[in-house]
This record gives C-alpha cells, sequence and structure tokens, in this order.
C-alpha cells in the first residue's frame, strides 16, 4: 500500500479513499475526518484519545496483520499528532 499520498483521518488515523470522508453540516465532503468519526458537521462519539485507540487497536492488527501491541505502539505515537487529539 502506497501511504505517501493518501488521506488518513485526523480521529482514528484510517487510511481513507474517496468513499470514506466524513460529510459537514452542509452535506458537502469532510478532508479531514473519515464517515465513522465525523457525520454531518459533529463528531459521531464522545471519546478522548485512549479511548479511541482502545478501539482502534484491535481493528488495526486485523487490517495489517500486527499484534495488537505493535498496534498499540504504533497508535500511541501517531495519534498525539492527528488533528483532532492536538486540539
Amino acid at each position: 500500500m502506497n501511504f505517501e499520498n493518501m488521506n488518513f483521518c485526523q480521529s482514528c488515523a484510517m487510511p481513507m479513499n474517496d468513499e470514506d470522508h466524513g460529510t459537514e453540516k452542509d452535506g458537502s465532503k469532510c478532508e479531514d475526518y473519515c464517515k465513522y468519526c465525523y457525520q454531518n458537521g459533529e463528531f459521531t462519539s464522545d471519546v478522548n484519545m485512549e479511548e479511541m485507540i482502545d478501539f482502534c487497536v484491535p481493528k488495526t492488527a486485523q487490517a495489517t496483520g500486527m499484534s495488537e501491541e505493535e498496534a498499540r505502539k504504533m497508535s500511541e505515537e501517531v495519534f498525539p499528532k492527528l488533528k483532532r487529539w492536538m486540539e
């Protein structure tokens, strides 16, 4: 997978293609967040960064073939740099 030109959700770090983007209040595509994290101009869940990491680790491990320990280590490095968690 070529990550260089790929968009990542700034909430959960999921790689996004055109169909994966969330929506703004006016229905337009949100460039920063995926459809699972952001719809109609609002986040879909009220979680903190740790809770999001806990939710994403098993999915990341399954999608990438990493162990959950590796996925957690990567997530703990990446998530603090995502827009949602920096604000």
